[in-house]
This record gives C-alpha cells, structure tokens and sequence, in this order.
C-alpha cells in the first residue's frame, strides 16, 4: 500500500468519492485482545477466557470486542492518507456501525475505506469515511461503519 500525501486540505478535496490505499494485513493478537479488555472493563469470558472459549464458543477460540475494531479506524486511516498541513484532528463520531462478523484470535484484518463526503468545519474539514474492516479468509467483514473526523488546519 502506498500512503497518499496532500500539502493541504484543499489537495485533500480531489479524493472526495474515492477509494483510499487498501490497508496491510495486522493480526489480532490475545494480547490486544486482553488489552482492549483491561481498558474497557469488558472482560467477558469470549473475549479473556482461551479454555472456556475453545470448549463453549462457535468460533472455537475467543474473539476481540466489536468496539476494537472500530477503536483502530482512526490508526488505520492515518495510515492510508496523510495531510501535511494538519495541526490537529479529532475524532467526530460513528454512523451506521455494525459488526458482521466475529474475529477469532490470531485473524488477519485489513481496512478498506473511501472519502465519502468533505464538508467545511470551522477552521477545517470534516471527513466521513465509507470503512470496512475485512477478516481474511471470510466472506463477511468484521466490521462496517461511517467513520467521521475533523482535521484543521
């Protein structure tokens, strides 16, 4: 994957409606897993729990949180795209978020994502991105959401 570079935000603008990079592959690891866990206080026994998960759960295995996925777009877009006049940006919100599909311990994920739409915001642009979060080897994602930031210059 190759990162897009823009000097500004009006640079940015020439990508509304486009597809940004595809996202490398990471591995969900048991430690993410055990880490989201501690930072969110949700220590269900599918997430934490490898032995009650092997012998209880469909998957076998136990499986990240649903909200993870979501926590990392903002890493996984920055990734994707870099705009070198920023001095901040802050995360907006979530719109139309759901999670298909659970991840097992060990999957490989990747973001695929679009700039959907550009608006003015004070003394920036808010972006709102199309974001799907595959799972290798599976047909349904794990996670599709419209991911909304604010970057300003």
């Amino acid at each position: 994957m190759k990162k897009l570079i823009f000097e500004n935000l009006e640079e940015l603008s020439s990508i509304e409606g486009k597809q940004l990079p595809i996202g490398e592959w990471y591995t969900v690891t048991q430690q993410m897993i055990n880490d989201f866990a501690n930072a969110t206080l949700d220590k269900q026994w599918i997430h934490i729990d490898e032995n009650k998960a092997a012998k209880y759960s469909p998957t076998g295995t136990t499986i990240a949180h649903g909200f993870m996925s979501v926590s990392m777009l903002s890493e996984l877009i920055s990734k994707q795209f870099e705009v070198k006049s920023i001095k901040m940006g802050l995360n907006y919100g979530l719109n139309k978020v759901r999670f298909p599909n659970p991840v097992p311990v060990n999957s490989e994920l990747r973001l695929i994502s679009s700039l959907k739409q550009l608006e003015n915001f004070k003394k920036g642009k808010k972006l709102t991105f199309d974001c799907t979060i595959e799972i290798k080897g599976q047909e349904k994602p794990a996670c599709v959401a419209e991911f909304i930031f604010v970057l300003f210059e």
